[in-house]
Formats: structure tokens, C-alpha cells, sequence
């Protein structure tokens, strides 16, 4: 029987690009009645296979434009894949945007009932949480003003308490580590250990190696929609490093590693598939967006 907790089996997600200049919404229906309407098509994702296991501490990395936070979206199930199977196995905590699920014109305070609402948490079970939430944010001072008026710092300390203030059985985080001051960094570092021991699995993606080396079990580097490295997160990271001509990363990391690990030579370079690809003001998910928790 197999445990795992997340299973994507040929996954993929294709963006449907408008090559047409529209401006209108009457512009739009001109073209689309005249079927001059032409699309392009972007493969965010193609070919994902992928299995993490319960208690496993995944990290994500890749260039800008690559697919991490599409995928994260995958598996949480803001967006549905285009082909393909996802299974989760257990309720999802995700932060993917900062501000995701808060209103800015309330308050932090009334932004913790409305962000544990929406996460399906009771409003007793906030009402014995907002304390904690509140102390371990270290937003006292402003919890009564609007979230309009916060930093991107604040919006990320109150969605990080707020997103880990039951303890969760898949947490995906999105770059939310590298914004705030190194006390309440301390503080999340913390929060994910304890997250660990408990049994939590965990996926994030950042661009902080030493993020990546310090939290996480397993790597996967991701270029152009797919999987091109998955292993042991110095390994990963080195090659990463030595492909993106981060050679202080890359030196860092090769200080402690054997000459045989795959490090030491020239980078790994991508498969033929694995160009990045280009990125897009605004596109549209194709089929329509849906939540669910297995897509076959």
C-alpha cells in the first residue's frame, strides 16, 4: 500500500495565450464573433511524476518563470491540471501569496477570523487561537488596523501565524520565508521544526539556499514545466548553483560534498524541454480552475 501523502502521475497544466491585442470587452466580441480570435499555447507544467512522502520536508527551486508556484498551486488545488492524476492525502495549509484571503479594509484582528474561516476552521477554535496568533505575529501594536495599512513584512508575519497556528498536515509555502526581520524568521524556523517532528509534511519554495539546505530533506529542481534533478538537497542545490553561475553557492556547497556526488564537474544542464518558459501578463488557465482533492 502506499503511503504517500502527495501523488502526481504525468501531471500538466497548459496556459492558453491570446496572441490578439484586445482592449474591450466589445473589441473582444468583434474578434471572437469574427473568429479571428488566435491563441497560443504555454505548458507551465509537462510531465510532472512526483511522490512526497508524510513527514518529508520538500524544497522547490528553480529560475523565475519555471513552474514552482505553478505547481504548488496544482497540488494545493487553487488551479486543476490540464492531464494527469493529483492525489493529497490530508488537509492542506497553503500560503502562496502574501495577502491571500485577507480583506484590506479590515482589520489584522478581524483578518484572523476571516483567514481561519476560509482555511474551514470553526470560529471557537480561532477564538482559542487568536492570543497566540496575535504574540507569535508580534503585530500588537497594529492588530486593530487596517491590513491596508500594513508592510509586506506584517501581511507576511499575520499569514504565516495565522496559516500555522493549528498544526497542518501538508504546509506549502511560496517564497513567504524571505520577507520579515531575523527575530520572527527565528521564530518560523522554529514553528517548522516542530512542524516536522509532529509529522507534518512540508513543501516549500524559495530562492534562499541556505532556506532550502537548512529545512528541507529532499530537493527537486524544476526548469521549464518539468523535473530535472530530485535528490539529496546538497546535490540539487549544487547543480542548480553551478547552471544558474552561482558560484559562491555552488563553492559553499561542494565544501562538504564528495567528488563524486555530482557536483564537482559542469553543471547539470536541462533537457531539451526544460527551456524556461516565457512569462505572460495575464494568463488563462485551460480548463477552468477548480478545487479539488484527486484528478484523474
Amino acid at each position: 500500500m502506499n503511503d504517500a501523502v502527495i501523488q502526481l502521475e504525468d501531471l500538466a497544466l497548459r496556459y492558453r495565450l491570446a496572441r490578439n491585442r484586445v482592449t474591450s470587452l466589445k473589441e473582444f466580441m468583434i474578434h471572437m464573433l469574427s473568429g479571428s480570435l488566435e491563441y497560443s499555447e504555454l505548458w507551465a507544467l509537462d510531465g510532472i511524476d512526483l511522490e512526497v512522502q508524510r513527514s518529508e520536508a520538500l524544497g522547490i527551486i528553480g529560475r523565475n518563470g519555471a513552474g514552482k508556484s505553478t505547481l504548488l498551486k496544482v497540488i494545493s488545488g487553487v488551479l486543476k491540471p490540464t492531464r494527469g492524476k493529483r492525489v493529497v492525502r490530508g488537509r492542506i495549509s497553503p500560503i502562496l501569496e502574501l495577502g491571500t484571503g485577507f480583506d484590506y479594509e479590515l482589520t489584522g484582528h478581524e483578518n484572523i477570523f476571516l483567514n481561519g474561516l476560509l482555511r474551514g476552521h470553526t470560529r471557537k477554535s480561532i477564538e482559542a487561537k487568536v492570543d497566540g496568533i496575535i504574540e507569535f505575529s508580534g503585530l500588537e501594536e497594529f492588530i486593530h488596523s487596517p491590513v491596508r495599512n500594513y508592510s509586506t513584512g506584517m501581511m507576511a508575519r499575520l499569514g504565516f501565524a495565522v496559516a500555522t497556528a493549528w498544526v497542518p498536515e501538508v504546509l506549502v509555502l511560496d517564497e513567504v520565508l524571505s520577507v520579515g526581520d531575523a527575530r520572527f524568521l527565528k521564530r518560523c524556523h522554529e514553528r517548522l521544526d516542530s512542524f516536522r517532528a509532529a509529522g507534518t509534511t512540508a513543501l516549500i519554495v524559495s530562492h534562499s539556499p541556505l532556506e532550502i539546505l537548512n529545512h528541507c530533506s529532499r530537493v527537486i529542481w524544476v526548469e521549464g514545466g518539468k523535473i530535472v534533478a530530485d535528490g539529496e538537497p546538497r546535490d540539487v542545490v549544487g547543480q542548480y548553483a553551478l547552471f544558474a553561475g552561482d558560484t559562491a553557492t555552488a563553492a559553499l556547497v561542494a565544501s562538504d560534498l564528495t567528488a563524486d556526488s555530482g557536483i564537482a564537474g559542469s553543471p547539470a544542464q536541462p533537457t531539451s524541454a526544460g527551456k524556461a518558459p516565457k512569462a505572460t501578463d495575464s494568463p488563462t488557465p485551460d480548463p477552468p480552475t477548480q478545487r479539488q482533492t484527486t484528478d484523474a
